[in-house]
């Protein structure tokens, strides 16, 4: 679903009854489990959470470092994981979560699909939202970027 929002409240806003019964759990799930520092935006189109450039300006593209982001599409649920994007060891936790929850994993490189709230174990979310404080998950990205 392509946005023409600019905030996060005219976002949520533009959403269908329907969609914001997904969007908002999974939102407030992230709300209350994200570290002090990560700030909740809205950037590239969906709800993002990421560290504010104040407190980490030296990032490759010279946004906000992203750390995970939401979002309703056409026909599915984007949670964009970035905080354990390039750790495999984390990714393969994550799917093994999935399926102890008895959950479908459908996972790109970042990007978690889901369809509805049930497809999605909240409490796994939670555990991978308070993964890192911010300055262990700047330190993860400098690693990551060598």
């Amino acid at each position: 679903m392509k946005s023409n929002a600019t905030t996060v409240e005219a976002y949520l806003a533009e959403l269908t009854p329907e969609q914001r019964s997904v969007i908002e759990p999974v939102r407030q799930t992230i709300l209350q489990h994200l570290p002090e520092g990560f700030v909740e935006t809205f950037a590239w189109g969906m709800l993002s959470y990421e560290v504010p450039l104040a407190r980490f300006p030296q990032t490759y593209n010279q946004q906000p470092l992203s750390y995970a982001a939401l979002a309703a599409q056409k026909k599915h649920y984007s949670l964009y994981l970035m905080c354990v994007a390039y750790d495999e060891l984390a990714v393969a936790w994550l799917q093994e979560q999935f399926s102890q929850a008895g959950k479908k994993f459908d996972m790109g490189k970042s990007c978690l699909r889901f369809r509805k709230l049930e497809d999605l174990p909240l409490a796994v979310v939670a555990e991978v939202i308070q993964r890192y404080s911010v300055d262990e998950y700047i330190g993860y990205y400098q690693a990551m970027r060598g």
